[in-house]
């Protein structure tokens, strides 16, 4: 579905749209970047009609070194309050949770990293976004912070061994994804080499180039069919989104 203008909110340019961009574009939306250590983040959403908030090096609570986290922060709450679509990834759906009443710490288990599997809960069945994904997803990870309480009116949707709320919905319409969709075999690698002490919690073999470029084939299939959905969610008005269980094909 066409017609509908994202607003895609970048903390750190170590994590740019990249595929996930792409896929926004290519599903008919048109796209706003904005990063907020350079550029005001707009007021309201008179311009927008959904938010995609991307993940980054800084903690979602950094703000003595990052003071525009909190501008982020209050315009995550707004969009829930206002049931404005949000897709919230690593650092993005920490910040989401933060917002909106949940609480982000150290993961109590050690960073994750690599190409790993998340769990879908049995009520993700139901859900307009993520239903149709397949049971354990393949997903990259690269965090040494978690989501450790969900915010009161989070429902949980994934879960992996390492790091409990891996994917949860706020409200009924704002999602937050601790794990990365919207890499490329090179932007990991660079990942790794910054933040080398993240890296060394991956398994032997799953950052070397050939199976990353393997997986990202992978990744594309599961997870660009999610964002097409995220597009026609966005365009749907909210007394419909939850009519039908799975959004139709525009």
């Amino acid at each position: 579905m066409g017609g509908v203008r994202i607003l895609v909110v970048q903390p750190s340019q170590s994590d740019p749209p990249g595929p996930l961009g792409e896929w926004l574009v290519a599903a008919g939306a048109e796209v706003d970047v904005v990063l907020p250590s350079e550029q005001a983040l707009p007021a309201d959403f008179s311009a927008h009609q959904g938010m995609v908030v991307l993940g980054g090096e800084m903690g979602a609570y950094d703000d003595a070194t990052h003071p525009w986290l909190a501008d982020v922060r209050a315009l995550l709450s707004k969009a829930v309050s206002e049931r404005l679509p949000v897709l919230a990834v690593c650092l993005g759906a920490q910040l989401l949770a933060a917002a909106t009443g949940g609480q982000v710490r150290a993961a109590r288990k050690g960073p994750e990293a690599g190409t790993l599997l998340v769990a879908k809960r049995d009520v993700a069945a139901e859900d307009p976004l993520f239903g149709p994904v397949p049971l354990t997803p393949d997903v990259l990870q690269f965090h040494s912070d978690e989501v450790a309480v969900l915010p009161p009116s989070a429902q949980l949707l994934a879960s992996s061994p390492k790091c409990e709320n891996q994917l949860f919905r706020v409200g009924d319409c704002a999602y937050g994804m601790q794990f990365h969709i919207e890499t490329t075999t090179d932007l990991v690698l660079r990942w790794a080499d910054i933040a080398p002490d993240v890296a060394a919690a991956a398994r032997p073999g799953q950052l070397d180039p050939e199976h990353l470029d393997e997986f990202h084939a992978d990744l594309a299939e599961t997870w660009q069919p999610v964002v097409e959905r995220f597009v026609r969610f966005v365009g749907t008005p909210p007394e419909d989104r939850r009519a039908s269980r799975f959004l139709p094909l525009a």
